[in-house]
C-alpha cells in the first residue's frame, strides 16, 4: 500500500520549481500520488550524479596521475584502485587472488573486479576513462536506488528523501570511491525493516556489512531497539539471515583467496591516523600519534559510539527512530575512527534525511563537508608542492570544523528525540482546544514539525511498531 505524502514535508522555498513548482494551495491529496512524488527527486538524483561527473572533468580530459587531481578537486579512488589493483583481470582473478586485489571488504571489491573485466583494451588513460565511465552509471543508479528506498522507508515523509538527491554531500563524494553500494545495500536493508520483513532485512544488512562493515551499526541499533521493546524475536532472525549472507558471501573467498576476506582488517590495522581523524591532529602538528595508539584510540571509539547508542536507545521518554539510533552510532563511530574520509560521509546521508532533521541542520553539516572538501586536496596536494598548497595546521582547522558539524549533527539528533513526551490520552471531558493547547506549550501543536517521531509515528519501526517499552533505562 502506498501513502499520499504530507504536504507539509516540503523541499527548502524555492527548491520544488526545479521539478515544477510547489504544490498549490487546493491541490487534493488523490492528485499527488507517491510516484508522482518520487519521480522529480529520482530527476533531481541524476541531475545531480551529472554534475558529480563533470566536477571531475578536468581528471577525465587529462587524467588521474601527478598532483593536477588535487589542484582541481577531481581526484577519485576508483582510477586509482583500478590501476594498483589489477582490476582490469576481472572477478573471477579477484575470488581466485590470481593478480587482482582491493583494499576492501569482499563484496566491493567483487563489484569493483567485475566492473573492471568491462573495460575495453586500450591504453592506461582510455581504460580508466572506461571505468570511471562505467562506474558513473552504477553510481547513477545506486544513487537511484538509495533515494527511492529512502523514500519508500517513509512514505508520509516522501520529501524528505530530497535531503539525499539534492544534497552537496552527494554531488561531492559520489564518485569518490565506490561506497555507495554499501550505503545502497544498507538503505535496502531498512525498507525491508520498515516494511516488517526482517529475514530480507538481515539479508540485505549481511550483504552490506560484506561491502562496507558499518552497517553492522544499523544491525546493532536493531538490537538496542528490540532489548527496549522486547522484540527480540523479529531481530533475531534478522540478525541470523545477516550472518547467513555474510557468510555466504565468504564462502568463495575462504576456500580460493582467504587473504582477501582479511586484507581490508589488516590494512586498517596496520595503519596510521588518516585523513578526516581527529586523531590525525597530533600529527598535523607536528607531533604524530604512534601506530598502536591510534588503534586503541580508535577501538575506545567503537566501544563509546556502542556505550552512547545504548544511552541514548534505552533512556529516552519516547523511544528513538530506528534511524536516529542508527545515526547515533555511525556518526560517533566515524568521529572517533582511525581515519574519516570523504566520502565516508555518504553513510549519514540517507539516515540524516530517515531522521527528518530540518534543512538547517542538513546545509550546516554540508557546508563543513564542502569546506573539507576542498581544503583536504590543497593539504594532499601541498605535501608534494608546499608551496601551493595548505599548511598542515589550516586543515587542522577545517577537519575540526568537519568534525564540528557531524557532532552537531548527534546533537540534534539526541536533543529531538530525548525533547519528545509521552502521548497523553486526554478525557472527553477535557475541552483543550488549540489556542489552549499553544498556551500551555508555547508552540503551536499542529506544526508538521513538531509530530513526534515515536514509536507510534516511526515508519522505519517495523515490527516494534505499536510495542510498549520493556526496558527503560533511566539515567539519574
Amino acid at each position: 500500500m502506498t501513502h499520499p505524502p504530507r504536504r507539509a514535508d516540503v523541499l527548502p522555498s524555492g527548491s520544488l520549481a526545479v521539478a515544477g513548482g510547489p504544490l498549490g494551495r487546493h491541490v487534493s491529496a488523490r492528485a499527488v500520488s507517491w510516484v508522482a512524488a518520487v519521480v522529480p527527486l529520482l530527476v533531481a538524483t541524476a541531475a545531480t550524479m551529472a554534475l558529480s561527473v563533470a566536477e571531475r572533468a578536468h581528471c577525465i580530459q587529462k587524467g588521474w596521475t601527478g598532483s593536477d587531481q588535487f589542484w582541481h578537486a577531481c581526484f577519485s579512488d576508483l582510477p586509482a584502485l583500478y590501476q594498483i589493483g589489477n582490476l582490469d583481470e576481472g572477478l573471477a582473478a579477484y575470488v581466485a587472488g590470481d593478480g587482482a586485489r582491493a583494499d576492501h571488504p569482499v563484496l566491493t571489491g567483487a563489484v569493483m573486479a567485475w566492473v573492471g573485466g568491462l573495460v575495453p583494451d586500450g591504453s592506461f588513460l582510455d581504460q580508466t576513462r572506461w571505468y570511471f565511465g562505467l562506474w558513473a552509471l552504477l553510481g547513477t543508479a545506486l544513487a537511484l536506488a538509495i533515494v527511492y528506498l529512502t523514500a519508500a522507508a517513509r512514505p508520509l515523509h516522501v520529501a524528505d528523501a530530497a535531503q539525499v538527491a539534492f544534497s552537496p554531500v552527494l554531488l561531492m563524494t559520489a564518485m569518490l570511491s565506490p561506497d555507495l553500494f554499501g550505503v545502497a545495500l544498507a538503505s535496502a536493508g531498512l525498507w525491508a525493516w520498515s516494511r516488517r520483513r526482517p529475514v530480507a532485512a538481515g539479508v540485505l544488512l549481511g550483504l552490506g556489512v560484506a561491502a562496507r562493515t558499518y552497517p553492522v551499526l544499523i544491525l546493532l541499533a536493531l538490537v538496542l531497539l528490540g532489548l527496549r521493546t522486547g522484540r527480540l524475536g523479529a531481530v533475531r532472525r534478522t540478525l541470523t539471515a545477516a550472518a547467513g549472507a555474510f557468510g555466504v558471501v565468504l564462502l568463495p573467498f575462504l576456500v580460493a583467496n582467504p587473504s582477501a576476506v582479511v586484507r581490508s582488517t589488516r590494512v586498517w590495522w596496520e595503519s596510521a591516523a588518516g585523513l578526516g581523524s581527529p586523531w590525525m591532529i597530533p600529527q598535523l602538528l607536528g607531533h604524530p600519534l604512534p601506530t598502536g595508539a591510534t588503534t586503541l584510540l580508535a577501538v575506545a571509539g567503537v566501544l563509546v559510539a556502542v556505550g552512547a547508542g545504548a544511552v541514548f536507545a534505552l533512556s529516552t521518554a519516547v523511544r528513538p527512530s530506528v534511524a536516529e539510533v542508527a545515526l547515533v552510532l555511525v556518526a560517533v563511530a566515524l568521529l572517533t575512527g582511525k581515519a574519516f574520509p570523504v566520502q565516508a560521509s555518504l553513510w549519514l546521508l540517507p539516515l540524516l534525511a530517515l531522521c527528518g532533521l530540518r534543512w538547517r541542520d542538513h546545509w550546516v553539516w554540508a557546508g563543513a563537508e564542502a569546506l573539507h572538501f576542498v581544503t583536504v586536496w590543497l593539504y594532499v596536494g601541498g605535501l608534494s608542492k608546499p608551496d601551493r598548497g595548505l599548511p598542515p595546521g589550516w586543515y587542522a582547522v577545517f577537519l575540526v570544523l568537519r568534525v564540528a558539524a557531524v557532532a552537531y549533527l548527534v546533537w540534534r539528533v539526541w536533543h529531538t528525540a530525548a525533547a519528545r513526551e509521552p502521548v497523553v490520552d486526554l478525557d472527553d471531558d477535557l475541552d483543550l482546544d488549540l489556542e489552549s493547547l499553544r498556551d500551555l506549550t508555547g508552540q503551536d501543536p499542529s506544526d508538521p514539525s513538531r509530530t513526534p517521531e515515536s514509536e507510534d509515528t516511526d515508519e522505519l519501526a517495523g515490527d516494534f511498531a505499536g510495542s510498549p517499552d520493556r526496558l527503560l533505562v533511566r539515567l539519574a
